[in-house]
């Protein structure tokens, strides 16, 4: 087995990657490990359509359960991986034993962090289709609900629970929601959103205990709660690669090719920081088509070809009655100024962030079939004049 390509991590990324690798003609043993019961699935419904009981439990699936059989994957669920041997090119299978690869990817994603306050197991976590399930089963009407964090997965728990007909209370530390990613203009936007929709925020609080009944704040008011999520943010499972000696930061550091340290482990999806030939630096994005897309240049770098990952990074959400996509990267204090396209109050518009005059980022909200112009000025580089960018009846093409 040690000409097997081995993939560690059985997510949207890990299946991408075995499919990817397959249709780029690898033809020798192929693994696909996965500490979950469940066979891979995309993790974005959980707290989206799946949790708003839109979407029906098969949809989450990224293959059908005969998929792998089909294509001689072999797809082992209920498996740990407890150690790497880069010297050895062995994983350890806790008390399976030892399995060899000549090539290893590791797309082991990331994991929820928890609040660091007594309680903390009274809260519960969005990271697992089991999650969504719980969480989905206490979303009813006149139930309360707690979240801790207003986060994207915050928010959009939130809006579900609030569509479920779910009493709903945000606690967050920052004076606004999602105010590192977005900044403060932009932000506001879903601050007004959620009060529309008679979600109850709460700003500038601190969390000191969970209980039973609920959340005890710093200033001893306790928030009653039949469910508490805790949505803080994650953190990446680096684990494995630091106890194998790869280069940590941030994520398992790879080139822009995805390979680690290490010349024959690759890293693809939220694990991977890896450097991004348009912006010049280490980029780590946890977000859905990062996992949906590196895994095939992961793949074609693990075959020797010459690939390298430079994607616009994206991502969306669908909060109540708003649906939005952003393109591009704004590193927080990272863009000078913030421009709008359209009608903001009305929440049908697009946001730019823009460093230097160069447009980095945009978001479209309630607007559509603009990520393509979007991500055409993000890739671009080019000075954009502000007074143009922000005419609505002047085509983003013409930029």
């Amino acid at each position: 087995m040690d000409s097997a390509y081995v993939v560690v991590g059985a997510g949207l990324a890990g299946a991408k990657a075995v499919e990817a690798l397959r249709e780029e003609g690898f033809e020798g043993p192929l693994i696909l490990l996965g500490a979950e019961a469940e066979r891979p699935y995309e993790r974005p419904p959980l707290s989206k359509g799946y949790l708003q009981g839109k979407a029906a439990r098969e949809t989450v699936f990224v293959h059908p359960p005969e998929w792998y059989a089909e294509h001689d994957v072999d797809l082992r669920t209920d498996t740990a991986v407890t150690e790497i041997d880069p010297a050895g090119r062995t994983v350890r299978l806790g008390r399976a034993g030892l399995l060899g690869y000549g090539k290893l990817l590791l797309t082991t994603g990331a994991e929820p962090r928890q609040l660091p306050v007594p309680g903390a197991e009274h809260g519960v976590v969005l990271r697992t289709l089991a999650d969504s399930d719980r969480l989905r089963s206490s979303f009813r009407r006149g139930a309360r609900i707690a979240v801790i964090g207003a986060g994207w997965i915050g928010l959009e728990a939130a809006a579900a629970a609030r569509e479920a007909g779910a009493e709903v209370t945000v606690l967050e530390a920052a004076e606004l929601p999602l105010l590192r990613v977005l900044g403060r203009e932009v932000a506001q936007v879903f601050a007004d959103l959620h009060r529309a929709h008679g979600v109850d925020l709460r700003f500038n609080v601190r969390v000191t205990e969970l209980t039973e009944q609920g959340v005890r704040l710093g200033d001893g008011e306790l928030v009653e709660a039949d469910t508490v999520l805790v949505g803080v943010g994650v953190a990446p499972r680096t684990e494995l690669a630091e106890a194998a000696g790869l280069v940590v930061q941030n994520g398992v550091r790879t080139d822009r090719h995805l390979r680690t340290s290490d010349p024959n482990i690759y890293a693809a999806g939220d694990v991977a920081n890896a450097d991004h030939p348009l912006f010049g630096r280490p980029v780590r994005v946890e977000h859905w088509a990062n996992a949906l897309h590196q895994p095939r240049t992961a793949a074609r770098s693990m075959l020797g070809q010459q690939a390298s990952y430079d994607r616009v990074p994206y991502f969306f959400t669908d909060q109540f009655d708003l649906g939005m996509e952003y393109t591009g990267y704004a590193d927080p204090g990272g863009y000078d100024r913030v421009v709008f396209r359209g009608d903001v109050p009305g929440r049908a518009f697009i946001a730019f962030w823009l460093a230097g005059g160069r447009v980095v980022a945009g978001m479209n909200v309630n607007v559509w079939d603009v990520t393509d112009p979007i991500r055409a000025l993000v890739r671009s580089g080019r000075a954009v004049d502000p007074a143009r960018l922000a005419d609505p009846d002047l085509p983003l093409e013409e930029l």
